[in-house]
């Protein structure tokens, strides 16, 4: 699992279907759903399947008897882009042999390159943004009936709220509940605010209980899920106005409250943090509550307060050095995790050292590394040049890496000797013979099965370790 842009992206699930084991009703069609990016996408996922299940798809992990394919789409970077490329070519020659099958693109392409996706390569039927997936049932008559079908209409209000996500966890061990969609920050490299609108939070009852009912059909962890969690605002203005006196008003710490008292044995994650908006009242809400992770991931992008300006980022570097101060005073031996992205525009070698400079001040546990990759509508390619050659890219982005799995591995390194908290997950990798799952810092754990069980709780005395992974024996 991998961060980037505000944004939890787990490669080991990429182009993963979706699937419902029963419908309520059927109407003889299958659905293929594949989805791609980011924790949000596989979200929205689940939101669609859900969608289509009330009118009789039932759902295949075989492309090959779909009557329905739905791609859910990622504009983070170019390579994920050109994946998705691949897979819809490989879809419009199916269409060759199977003339009524019904091909789709979902999400942030959708929005980005709905004309060159539906009209000039001809790879889709149907194109839908993120916010007009409750159309889908009609846009798919539409295409039946031998019309092209498209709605990328972003929404100024939640959409799904009210929806009961069906749950791509086969194991039922954790999942993703969305607090808040779109993004209201215009971070200059960042794609969101263009293909997924403007920011606005879901009322807190109904997050609430979506995270109650997750918890009663066997789950022990939830993510709480937004571009930017640390903004979320319930019956209030960005400024912090109220919109109606007759409602209370929920801030992210509150929400957080709210989330955790609803059983101890619940554990809840978040993600993304803006280091702009955290405040120490949601740092002193995680310190209060024993099942609220004490784990932080809070991207910092560049050590450099110019390359900060120029992302648009909001703060500098001092200001992001305060913010670490107070997570290490409120939360003691809080884990920390960044994004860093290499080679911005305009990148100096002075700038890319203070990057490097300020990895050694903070230590993090871990961190999300990549290549800046221009991508089309942001505001750096309006106002930038994308003028640091790729070579230079690469030599910094590999210096990052490297000091990036010292601190890993420091900080794993001190967790030999000590007991924790495990929630099982699953088979590890390598071995059914051992089980992993995450400790209360977000790190991997790997230990011998015994008499555990997936979804268990279970104490771990840690042995060893990688850069990336605890090893350890229960007790």
């Amino acid at each position: 699992m991998r961060e980037f842009e505000g944004k939890i992206i787990d490669e080991s699930r990429q182009g993963q279907a979706t699937i419902i084991e029963h419908t309520e009703k059927s109407n003889g069609k299958k659905l293929y759903l594949e989805s791609y990016g980011c924790a949000m996408n596989f979200s929205d996922s689940e939101v669609v399947a859900s969608i289509l299940a009330k009118e009789g798809y039932q759902t295949t992990n075989d492309e090959l008897e779909a009557d329905v394919i739905l791609i859910n789409t990622c504009s983070i970077r170019d390579n994920a882009e050109q994946r998705v490329r691949r897979r819809l070519t490989n879809f419009k020659k199916r269409k060759q042999q199977q003339p009524g099958l019904i091909v789709g693109v979902l999400g942030c392409m959708a929005e980005r390159l709905k004309n060159k996706l539906l009209d000039e390569e001809k790879l889709v039927d149907i194109v839908v943004g993120p916010d007009a997936y409750r159309k889908l049932p009609e846009l798919i008559t539409e295409v039946e009936g031998g019309q092209k079908a498209v709605n990328v209409l972003l929404s100024r209000e939640e959409t799904y709220a009210d929806i009961s996500p069906v749950r791509l966890d086969d194991k039922g061990v954790s999942s993703f509940v969305s607090i808040m969609r779109g993004c209201d920050n215009m971070c200059s490299f960042c794609v969101v605010p263009f293909t997924r609108g403007r920011e606005r939070s879901r009322d807190p009852e109904t997050i609430v209980k979506e995270c109650k009912e997750l918890f009663e059909n066997g789950y022990k962890e939830i993510t709480l899920l937004g571009q930017n969690v640390d903004s979320y605002r319930w019956n209030m203005t960005s400024k912090g106005e109220i919109k109606d006196a007759s409602k209370p008003t929920v801030n992210f710490a509150q929400l957080l409250a709210m989330v955790a008292e609803i059983h101890p044995d619940l554990r809840i994650r978040f993600s993304t943090s803006h280091p702009k908006d955290m405040t120490d009242e949601v740092l002193e809400t995680i310190a209060k509550y024993e099942n609220l992770c004490k784990y932080i991931h809070l991207p910092v992008q560049s050590g450099n307060s110019n390359v900060l300006k120029r992302m648009n980022r909001g703060y500098t570097r001092e200001w992001y050095l305060e913010r670490i101060d107070a997570i290490r005073k409120i939360i003691p031996n809080c884990a920390i995790s960044t994004d860093i992205i290499a080679g911005f525009c305009g990148e100096t070698e002075e700038e890319h050292q203070d990057t490097l400079s300020l990895m050694e001040e903070v230590q993090f546990d871990f961190a999300y590394m990549y290549k800046y990759s221009e991508r089309p509508k942001t505001l750096a390619e309006r106002r930038f040049e994308d003028d640091v050659p790729e070579e230079v890219k690469g030599k910094r982005l590999a210096e990052i890496i490297q000091l990036q799995q010292q601190h890993s591995l420091k900080k794993n390194k001190q967790y030999i000797g000590q007991t924790h908290k495990v929630l099982v997950e699953g088979f590890s990798k390598r071995s059914k013979e051992h089980l992993s799952g995450r400790n209360d810092y977000n790190v991997k754990v790997v230990f011998p099965k015994k008499q555990a069980k997936i979804k268990d709780y279970v104490m771990v005395k840690i042995t060893d370790c990688t850069a990336a992974t605890l090893m350890g024996e229960l007790i």
